[in-house]
């Protein structure tokens, strides 16, 4: 990383991440220490959480949680990420307001052509080992406009690679939330 004015005090701890305010137009991860820059999400991914967030008003499922976009996720005490999309139901909008970290049960990401395999991989395995404790991630979407696929996890053992007319679904946390691959890149 190139030093400039907002990186010459980059933060060393978790602590630190949390409360630094950085100017440069770019979002941040944490993970052990390491310092993750990426983009907010660009037209494409807007269009994609467009069209899915709309899937979730006209089913009604605005009545259960939140979808929300960029959600600070606390992994573990030293991980931070930020998912494209979450999913957060009325029992973990609560327990956040009274100061709890809750991992998301459903959890999207759109992965653009700067993603490294690797680190999606890296990124997917601590998903589902960060609910030990508590509510476990369930199902993560893996949506790759470049291919126009979805990978669907139920698990880290269980994926389905979905496309074209293909649906993906996000149960059992929504089993009414389903759509087909092409309808998502429409």
């Amino acid at each position: 990383m190139v030093a400039t004015k907002d990186t010459l005090a980059l933060p060393k701890t978790l602590e630190e991440f949390m409360a630094w305010e950085p100017e440069d137009g770019f979002k941040y991860e944490w993970n052990d220490g390491e310092i993750i820059k990426f983009i907010g999400m660009n037209k494409t991914q807007v269009f994609i959480y467009e069209a899915l967030n709309q899937l979730f008003i006209e089913k009604g499922l605005w009545k259960l949680g939140t979808f929300i976009s960029e959600y600070d996720v606390q992994l573990t005490g030293i991980q931070m990420r930020r998912p494209d999309i979450a999913f957060l139901s009325k029992e973990q909008i609560a327990l956040t307001k009274q100061g709890e970290d809750e991992i998301p049960e459903f959890v999207i990401e759109v992965i653009s052509g700067n993603d490294k395999a690797n680190k999606v991989e890296e990124k997917t395995v601590e998903y589902f080992k960060a609910g030990a404790g508590g509510v476990p991630l369930k199902v993560l979407w893996l949506i790759y406009p470049d291919n126009k696929t979805v990978q669907v996890y139920t698990s880290l053992k269980q994926a389905q690679i979905c496309y074209d007319d293909d649906i993906c679904s996000a149960s059992p946390v929504l089993p009414d939330f389903e759509i087909k691959v092409n309808d998502i890149f429409a």
